[in-house]
């Protein structure tokens, strides 16, 4: 009798889980295909000239161009200026991916690496690999904001799918990200932002309706070292070979910066330490016994 009850409790399982999957089925149906390896089209810089295709997008310093005047406070546009000139000088400046420190949001959506959209009915997770394997998760679950969040470079992100057109399928997806950890800044310039990490970022993602294997990614920031909200169109598109080919990048162990209190030096080959610009002075050995002359 206990036999014949527990194969009718088992059917019943079975019978509730086959009713189930077509609406779930459906239910996955509604989202846009974002699969693939999406690579950036365009420089990773959040302010470009117009010949941009003649310059090196990330190493050659004419393509990084000032933001627009009168955007930063005059505390944070002190800092920049003063982080231009530093790498005017030969220095590396203060970007803090140089040291390996991920590059966080908004700058890891420049995409120095592709990136990878995995879509799930809660979360959409997005994955880089650029100085360190990357990921967000983006709630999409309707939950409000927690009452505690640990901040990180990436920002805790929630994210709303829309269906604009009434046509049955989500075509975008509304993310805001706060609950930041620094330091962060937009590009490699070290363009900084505010360092009481109070960021608000807010994108809208969705594909191109005539292609579909092009995605934008609207991005806007409000952050307290602007002095209004400030935007960005990124735009990628989606690597045609169905079995692409992923790279994974560890920067501490290939990375020859080093950083000593407010200055940045370099690891030779033979592994003594370097200036990175003229008539730099040595770190301070305080620490160390000296030799007696």
């Amino acid at each position: 009798m206990l036999y014949r009850s527990s194969i009718a409790t088992s059917a019943l399982a079975v019978t509730l889980l086959i009713a189930q999957f077509p609406a779930n089925a459906a239910d996955e149906s509604k989202y846009p295909d974002l699969n693939g390896r999406w690579a950036r089209v365009g420089g990773p810089n959040w302010v470009q000239p117009a010949d941009l295709p003649q310059f090196h997008p990330v190493y050659d310093p004419r393509s990084y161009l000032p933001p627009p005047p009168g955007l930063l406070t005059p505390e944070y546009q002190a800092i920049y200026d003063a982080n231009r000139a530093e790498q005017a000088g030969g220095g590396v400046g203060d970007v803090p991916s140089t040291f390996c420190i991920p590059q966080g949001m908004p700058m890891m959506m420049d995409l120095y690496d592709p990136m990878e959209i995995i879509v799930t009915p809660a979360i959409t997770y997005i994955l880089i690999s650029h100085v360190n394997d990357s990921y967000r998760r983006i709630y999409t679950d309707g939950r409000d904001w927690p009452a505690d969040v640990q901040p990180t470079f990436a920002g805790y992100s929630i994210g709303k799918w829309v269906d604009e057109d009434g046509a049955g399928r989500y075509n975008a997806l509304e993310v805001e990200t706060r609950y930041f950890r620094g330091p962060r800044a937009y590009d490699a310039s070290g363009l900084p932002l505010a360092r009481d990490n109070q960021s608000v970022i807010r994108e809208r993602f969705h594909l191109d309706q005539a292609d579909r294997n092009t995605i934008y990614d609207e991005i806007t920031v409000l952050d307290h070292a602007l002095t209004r909200p400030w935007s960005i169109t990124r735009k990628a598109v989606r690597d045609p070979n169905p079995r692409p080919a992923w790279r994974t990048e560890e920067c501490p162990a290939d990375n020859t910066w080093v950083r000593i209190g407010k200055d940045a030096y370099y690891m030779s080959a033979d592994g003594d330490l370097m200036p990175t610009k003229k008539d730099q002075a040595p770190p301070d050995l305080k620490y160390f016994k000296q030799p007696r002359k």
